[in-house]
């Protein structure tokens, strides 16, 4: 039988792929989260319905998981131990902004520019969270092959996005999409920190999509009473999967980001995206955003960018 680091070594590469697998959802999420948002003409609403499932999903399986509820109770003495920073709970935040920043820029920016802001704030962030330790794996040391992976990737995105960018676009929005990135490296690590201390993945979804879900209710709530307008509510019930799409994700991440850092599970993620939204145009193609051989050119980059980041390291930064 392998010992413990070669079996560590040997299914690290199939984390990496998993991280890919789930990064996919991300892509069908958007597709599925962008009509939503476009048919009830609110994108606070939009996220805050995307969420909302999301979490109803998570706690009807909570409520039947007596693993989950103990995990719950751990993270609550976890905080009072101080094993948890009161903060590290708070990754639904990150996820409540990264459905507002989908829903109300994606269209007015474009695919294009949303998604390179996004990939730029939450490459940047997780290699600082990786650096500083914040993941539930400690500090990961930024060896060359996870720098070359980190920039291939950007240009990865830049490459598969590059034939799409609407130069009328208001680029001063970019600023949305970027800092939602940037949240999106944050709530991966601190997720996984919150999964270890509840030994639940499921604890830690559930507390995420709680956080979101009271955060855009509240928001939504609010803007209802001062406006009084009510959303067109779409009856196509394949447009409410985005929030079981979601929890999949942060399920997923939670899982895996403690065996791979949080800077080669944000890299996977993009990689998984951008593979996704291949698969997506091959099987339902758009006409307002058709394959390109640009496209396949930048899946391709990035998948030497994942096996490039996600090569083994054999010792942690200090």
């Amino acid at each position: 039988m392998p010992s413990s680091p070669r079996l560590a070594a040997l299914l690290g590469p199939a984390f990496v792929v998993l991280a890919v697998v789930i990064g996919s959802l991300n892509a069908l999420q958007a597709r599925v989260n962008g009509e939503l948002g476009f048919l009830t003409g609110d994108g606070y609403v939009a996220a805050s319905i995307s969420i909302t499932s999301g979490f109803l999903l998570v706690a009807t399986v909570m409520a039947f998981s007596p693993r989950g509820r103990r995990g719950l109770s751990r993270v609550v003495t976890a905080l009072k131990t101080r094993e948890l920073a009161w903060w590290h709970v708070l990754g639904g935040v990150s996820g409540a902004y990264y459905a507002i920043a989908q829903t109300l820029t994606g269209v007015l920016l474009g695919v294009a520019l949303f998604s390179v802001a996004i990939v730029a704030g939450q490459t940047a962030t997780s290699l600082l969270m990786d650096r500083w330790g914040v993941g539930p794996g400690g500090k990961f040391p930024l060896t060359a092959p996870r720098v070359v992976g980190t920039v291939l990737v950007l240009a990865a995105v830049i490459v598969a996005v590059g034939g799409q960018v609407d130069a009328d676009a208001p680029v001063l929005w970019a600023w949305m999409p970027l800092i939602a990135g940037a949240g999106m490296g944050w709530q991966l690590a601190v997720n996984g920190r919150v999964r270890v201390a509840a030994d639940s993945v499921l604890s830690a979804t559930f507390l995420n999509f709680a956080i979101a879900t009271v955060l855009l209710g509240v928001i939504v709530g609010a803007r209802f009473l001062f406006s009084g307008d009510v959303p067109s509510i779409p009856t196509n019930p394949l447009l409410y999967t985005g929030g079981v799409l979601g929890a999949m994700f942060i399920a997923g991440s939670a899982l895996v980001v403690k065996k791979i850092g949080v800077l080669v599970l944000g890299i996977a993620v993009v990689a998984g995206q951008l593979m996704g939204a291949l698969a997506i145009d091959v099987v339902l193609p758009s006409p307002l955003h058709p394959l390109t051989w640009v496209t396949v050119a930048g899946v391709a980059i990035a998948l030497v960018a994942v096996i490039l980041s996600g090569w083994p390291t054999k010792k942690r930064a200090g």
